[in-house]
């Protein structure tokens, strides 16, 4: 299994573009971050990266170098002088992010990089920044080694990447890689205990996010909210009607909620997309003998737009337009990671209740979500809430192992979300609040004893709130 790690580049060059490093900047970063473990704590975190000047006076960086930010600050090369600056837009899907910098004059005598198109492999790119180890400017050069989708660590969605072959350090992270004088890609990551296996953030998906955040807001990534399945089966394509011409996947999952519901159906055979043939392994050829997931050519679209698909339905082919409307979060039962918010908490006679999300998941590193974290959302359950722990104290002797449990039920009422969870156990009639799952495991809780205890329960823990909504 790959591990990725957020990361830069190191490395030196005598022979670096003197325009290109007047472009390269510094970022310093104080972070609060979070603890999805102990929900009302938070811890400080002073870390720095990288970034290039580009059109409009704007920083482009890596979003997981400004993340959960309480304070930023820019400096230019060859200059000892910090400038604050603020995120105008973040992409945490595509970790991608624009600083603007609250002194104009950080920008005199600056010039704008410029963004290239996709490399080719074998083509040689040379990656800017400031890894730790030193203070000054490193410039490393390598070459494209690999372009496909690859999961980026910050948000753990799969998007278009470039690997390139350069030892990787942090504090590289967010700056660019250089070609032709022009920005092909922007540095991301790194796969853990490898060599000189670096990924970019491709100079295409960086135009996407400036093209979307022209309007003023950041709309993301289409997600068509659909499972497949490949058919390099030749049974299972004779099967399903399919000629010795055909080629595609298999629709066997539909998000409830998504657009996509209405107009495509679980064993549909997606043939095409947008007169691109989508081979058996779920591929596409982008470019000449290069393959990678047929999303490729959804992620060229904004939100808004659509595709086409050409889809087999048994045995007879059709065209079907498929609306790009939604992103990952908006179709996900428990939603990709998120960042620069605090974790949500409810704390009633010492049990302490939480949304499930995959931060959470993460910090727990439990197996035991798998199941729901592969679900859809739909309109009767948007949010999984759980047990997180119990602060012990003699109302809830007997309860204290409970921890990570999930709640399916508040006094035999479903609910959707973790607002109306709370909703329900405040306004709860009757002496005792019942919490139940689906395989009938019971919390009883005594309300009014709970609710005389809550507020010594969190002086002696020291917590100043019960509640973060």
């Amino acid at each position: 299994m790959r591990f990725f790690l957020l990361v830069a580049l190191l490395g030196t060059s005598l022979f670096a573009d003197l325009s290109v490093k007047d472009s390269v900047v510094k970022i310093y970063t104080v972070s609060k971050i979070p603890n999805y473990l102990i929900p009302w704590n938070s811890s400080i975190r002073r870390s720095h990266g990288s970034g290039s000047i580009v059109m409009g006076d704007r920083i482009l960086t890596n979003a997981h170098v400004v993340a959960n930010e309480t304070y930023i600050e820019v400096k230019r090369y060859g200059e000892v002088k910090r400038y604050e600056a603020a995120v105008e837009f973040i992409s945490h899907q595509a970790d991608l992010a624009l600083l603007k910098v609250k002194d104009a004059n950080f920008f005199k005598g600056t010039k704008s990089l410029t963004f290239g198109s996709l490399p080719q492999v074998q083509q040689e790119v040379s990656v800017y920044g400031f890894p730790m180890g030193g203070n000054s400017l490193s410039v490393s050069t390598g070459i494209v080694s690999r372009i496909e989708h690859n999961r980026y660590a910050h948000s753990q969605e799969i998007f278009l990447s470039i690997q390139i072959d350069a030892a990787v350090n942090p504090g590289n992270s967010g700056g660019p890689a250089i070609s032709n004088g022009k920005i092909v890609g922007v540095v991301m990551q790194q796969i853990r205990k490898s060599q000189n296996i670096g990924y970019l953030v491709p100079a295409e998906i960086v135009k996407h996010f400036l093209k979307d955040v022209k309007d003023g807001r950041c709309d993301g990534f289409a997600n068509l909210g659909i499972g497949t399945q490949k058919l390099e089966n030749k049974t299972l394509r004779e099967l399903f009607k399919m000629r010795e011409d055909m080629s595609g996947v298999m629709v066997m999952d539909i998000a409830k909620e998504a657009p996509v519901a209405r107009v495509l159906q679980n064993s549909d055979i997606l043939l095409k997309i947008d007169s691109h043939n989508i081979e058996n392994d779920g591929t596409v050829e982008f470019m000449p003998e290069q393959f990678t997931s047929f999303t490729y050519y959804m992620d060229q679209k904004q939100i808004g737009e659509s595709v086409v698909f050409r889809v087999l339905r048994d045995g007879r082919e059709m065209d079907v337009v498929v609306p790009l409307t939604n992103v990952a979060d908006d179709d996900l039962l428990v939603n990709t990671l998120e960042h620069d918010v605090m974790p949500k908490y409810f704390i009633y006679g010492g049990y302490v209740f939480t949304p499930l999300t995959r931060n959470l998941i993460a910090s727990s590193r439990s197996n035991r979500f798998n199941e729901v974290a592969r679900k859809w959302e739909s309109a009767e359950r948007k949010e999984v809430v759980v047990l997180l722990k119990v602060l012990a104290d003699k109302i809830n002797r007997g309860d204290h192992n409970f921890s990570l449990w999930m709640i399916d039920s508040v006094n035999k009422q479903k609910f959707k979300d973790f607002k109306t969870f709370v909703n329900l156990v405040k306004s709860a009639k009757g002496k005792y609040i019942l919490l139940e799952n689906k395989d009938g495991i019971k919390v009883a809780i005594d309300k009014e004893a709970a609710e005389v205890a809550n507020p010594k329960i969190l002086e002696r823990y020291s917590i100043k709130s019960a509640q973060r909504e």
